[in-house]
């Protein structure tokens, strides 16, 4: 049986490891913490961790709102979503996860930029 990314990177621990450092960057950049302003940090946490468990084949399905709707009253641009990408990925890598996941689960979210984006 082959082995998901999920099992690759670490499991749950790695997960969610990647979402404290990937939150951790994102609200540090002065251009997206404006958007975290008032939101419910331990439950944006606890979703992301669901999302890249859900996109890396983990046993979690996916079960936050849709993300057009999430997203909508945000306002967002390419910019915003090119710098949660960067940040994202900055913290696959900084967590050890291999170049065949980190391009995976970056070609998994650029499949959103639409929804997210309002597209």
């Amino acid at each position: 049986m082959e082995r998901s990314i999920y099992d690759e990177i670490g499991g749950r621990e790695a997960v969610e490891a990647v979402v404290s450092d990937f939150y951790d960057a994102v609200l540090d950049d002065e251009r997206l913490v404006g958007y975290f302003e008032d939101q419910n940090m331990a439950d944006l946490r606890a979703h992301q961790i669901q999302f890249i468990s859900s996109v890396t084949g983990g046993p979690v399905e996916y079960t936050g709102a849709d993300m057009r709707e999430a997203h909508a009253h945000l306002d967002l641009d390419e910019r915003d979503f090119q710098a949660v990408a960067q940040h994202l990925e900055a913290a696959l890598r900084a967590n050890g996860v291999d170049e065949a996941s980190v391009e995976q689960i970056l070609a998994d979210v650029a499949d959103l930029k639409a929804p997210v984006l309002g597209q």
